[in-house]
């Protein structure tokens, strides 16, 4: 078992729910982003997912297409988040999932990319435009490499369908609490709480919800019926709303730890 199997079980057995977060590497800039990441981690996030940034995020919305267009202003590549999480891993063990489009992964090489997401200390990926039927290009070296495959559940996820997804996840399952692109709309607690329910008659795997998740209320509403909740564009924003100030790691920090203050309160 990796990080993050190890991080879900660790918390199972303290009652507690995985705060998962968010962020752009490269926005503002790479060693801004390290520094977000350790404050993150000393506000007790559990699992850290940082976004590759990409010139066409379909499956983003606004807030994070234009933290990626940013990024990419600063010349951040797939190769510079590796090296990273590399520098990353010589003083932190938090889990870290890699998050993103195919697209720089192939241009990167695919076998280049699995050995040296393993030797910088990448646990998962989460790749959104990988479906399961076109995965194995990647998976091949990725499972090989014992790098988690983060698989997506839609509310569109229809029973069939999941089963196909269920039989290859590894990691957690990220279900995806709203149709739409990220940060698009608030999600519905009664409508989670249907899916989640229906997921987890197929399977134990820890069940983390994201998109349109903001405030410290629906967080801990959530996290009575998931195994974590996700924070991205709000995060995101809050990083560009701050990004000239000297206290960004202070107010990212604090607002985070709110979050994972409430989902202490879940059970």
């Amino acid at each position: 078992m990796g990080r993050i199997g190890n991080k879900f079980e660790e918390l199972r057995g303290k009652n507690e729910k995985a705060l998962i977060v968010y962020l752009t590497a490269g926005d503002p800039s790479l060693d801004r982003t390290k520094e977000l990441i350790f404050g993150l981690e000393k506000a007790g996030v559990d699992i850290l997912e940082i976004g590759v940034p990409f010139s066409d995020p379909t499956a983003d919305g606004p807030v994070i297409q234009a933290a990626s267009q940013r990024a990419l202003m600063t010349g951040t590549t797939l190769e510079n988040v590796l090296n990273m999480v590399a520098e990353i891993r010589q003083t932190s063990q938090i889990p870290i999932v890699l998050f993103g489009y195919f697209n720089p992964i192939f241009a990167y090489g695919v076998d280049k990319f699995a050995d040296a997401a393993k030797k910088a200390g990448v646990d998962g990926v989460l790749v959104v435009d990988l479906p399961p039927e076109e995965a194995g290009e990647l998976r091949v070296f990725s499972d090989a490499a014992g790098i988690d495959f983060i698989s997506l559940v839609a509310p569109t996820t229809d029973r069939d369908r999941l089963k196909i997804i269920l039989r290859r996840a590894t990691g957690f399952l990220y279900y995806i609490s709203i149709t739409g692109v990220t940060g698009s709309a608030a999600p519905k607690i009664e409508d989670i709480a249907r899916e989640v329910s229906k997921i987890r008659k197929l399977t134990k795997m820890p069940i983390a919800v994201g998109f349109g998740i903001s405030s410290p209320t629906q967080a801990k509403e959530i996290g009575t019926l998931a195994d974590g909740v996700v924070i991205g564009s709000a995060v995101v924003k809050l990083i560009d709303e701050n990004r000239n100030s000297s206290d960004l790691v202070k107010i990212v920090s604090d607002y985070t730890n709110e979050i994972k203050t409430v989902l202490h309160q879940t059970f």
